[in-house]
């Protein structure tokens, strides 16, 4: 019944446009109250099948928000120490033996370690924005027209595997001298150059600037997932016309 009464109304504006100018408002009001207002939404959509700029402008424009987003909250005081989806945790080894190293007095130590790392993240962070901004600019017509019909973080995905290697060089760099900023290395160093420290890790080896690399780049990524999925799920973050018209079907 329901199919049959959309059929019979949008048929009628079909043949009478111009008697009815109004008619299209009250058909699409009337479907909603049939259907609810997706429902309607998404019919009336239908009539006129998005064209491929603008699922091109509506992708871009949700990277782009995405992408302001995620940097923004990973980047501010806190974004990574205070949230226990991307904090960055002691590297494994010192994981391993943390218990032991709070029991020989240590853990002050560890913590500022822990910590240090987890804020130059933060202060990196800021330098993703430009380089994941290009990479939207870089998309090609392929490549929107299959992230759009992906699943909720396919673009996330496409990002990863796009930016991570120019990420990974402009944010080493940063990491460096952030961690020297913030204390990270000395922290580092203090800890494990302690006497009682240095038989547990015996054998081991770390590059202290490529592992808080790797984890502020995950974090980061793990955001912007968040806020892709966000912009395709939840109708309060399409922000824009164009963003419900290509991402409210």
């Amino acid at each position: 019944m329901r199919q049959i009464l959309i059929l019979i109304l949008f048929s009628l504006v079909a043949f009478v446009p111009s008697v009815y100018g109004g008619f299209w408002d009250s058909a699409v009001d009337k479907v909603r109250e049939v259907t609810g207002p997706k429902e309607a939404v998404k019919t009336a959509v239908k009539q006129d099948e998005l064209t491929d700029q603008e699922i091109l402008s509506g992708l871009r424009e949700a990277l782009d928000l995405g992408v302001q987003r995620a940097a923004e909250r990973a980047s501010a005081s806190g974004g990574f120490m205070d949230n226990p989806v991307i904090h960055i945790p002691l590297p494994g080894y010192l994981q391993n033996v943390a218990g032991t190293l709070r029991g020989l007095g240590l853990g002050s130590q560890a913590d500022a370690f822990e910590q240090s790392m987890n804020h130059a993240a933060e202060k990196a962070s800021g330098e993703a924005l430009p380089v994941l901004a290009q990479a939207v600019k870089d998309l090609t017509f392929e490549d929107v027209r299959r992230l759009w019909k992906g699943g909720d973080t396919a673009a996330t995905d496409y990002f990863r595997e796009k930016t991570w290697q120019p990420l990974s060089e402009r944010f080493q760099p940063i990491v460096h001298a952030t961690s020297q900023t913030v204390g990270v290395t000395q922290s580092y160093q203090s800890l494990v150059d302690h006497a009682a420290v240095k038989p547990l890790i015996a054998g081991t080896d770390l590059d202290l600037d490529h592992y808080v690399t790797g984890k502020a780049l995950d974090g980061l990524f793990t955001l912007l997932a968040e806020e892709e999925k966000k912009i395709r799920t939840d109708p309060v973050a399409r922000t824009t016309d164009i963003l419900k018209k290509v991402f409210g079907l």
